[in-house]
């Protein structure tokens, strides 16, 4: 209950003093207690704060929760693939993205899981965190990966690939850029490939960064 003011405390003094044949000033002393009441300062009413539109990520960054959650899975899991995902209601920024995807490795289960991280809920299997879409038979074959022995961000083999990149850059701007790590044969350590367009298949132009060390590995044409 809010506490009487003042002015009103002594206008209800004065009523109950009253004679209540004394209706015309008790008429006066209601009408008073009535504005006072009404003229109070009405609390501010709390207005909420628009939420903030959902931001890019960086590849790293969404391969450490997927892979603490396959960690849940088997406690043997190792990193056997990761791309980046277009979202059109998120920005781009170079170096990060909407969404990803991992797919990792058990030795143990003889299985691969794979899952996704998405910063917005979308239409589909992909949604806000960290889904799984699921497990598959794995017959052990090479690629998988410790996830330490990724150190470098994607940002980071963004920088690297667009200073080798510049004149490619300069004849086709504008263009969407993709991630995919991975380890092949190819190169002693995980890298990053650093595509020019939507996906490999579609994809003329990359450039290879090493994961490990962040330094500049091939240019694919």
């Amino acid at each position: 209950m809010r506490p009487v003011p003042d002015a009103a405390r002594g206008l209800l003094e004065c009523v109950q003093m009253m004679n209540m044949k004394n209706i015309p000033l008790l008429a006066v002393c209601l009408s008073s207690l009535l504005y006072i009441g009404c003229s109070e300062p009405a609390h501010p009413v709390a207005t909420k704060e628009p939420e903030k539109p959902a931001e890019a990520v960086t590849g790293k960054s969404a391969l450490f929760k997927m892979y603490q959650k396959a960690r849940t899975w088997s406690n043997d899991a190792l990193v056997l693939k990761v791309n980046s995902i277009h979202l059109a209601d998120v920005p781009e920024v170079p170096g990060k993205a909407g969404a990803w995807q991992a797919t990792f490795a058990s030795t143990n289960l003889g299985k691969t899981q794979t899952y996704t991280f998405s910063v917005v809920e979308q239409e589909g299997n992909l949604h806000q965190g960290v889904f799984s879409l699921g497990d598959q038979a794995w017959s052990g074959s090479s690629g998988a990966f410790d996830f330490r022995s990724a150190s470098i961000d994607s940002d980071a083999a963004y920088k690297t690939a667009k200073e080798k990149a510049a004149d490619y850059d300069q004849k086709h701007p504008g263009m969407p850029i993709s991630f995919l790590l991975e380890k092949t044969n190819q190169f002693t350590n995980p890298a990053w490939r650093v595509i020019w367009g939507d996906s490999v298949g579609t994809s003329s132009f990359s450039i290879f960064v090493d994961a490990s060390m962040g330094t500049f590995l091939e240019k694919m044409h």
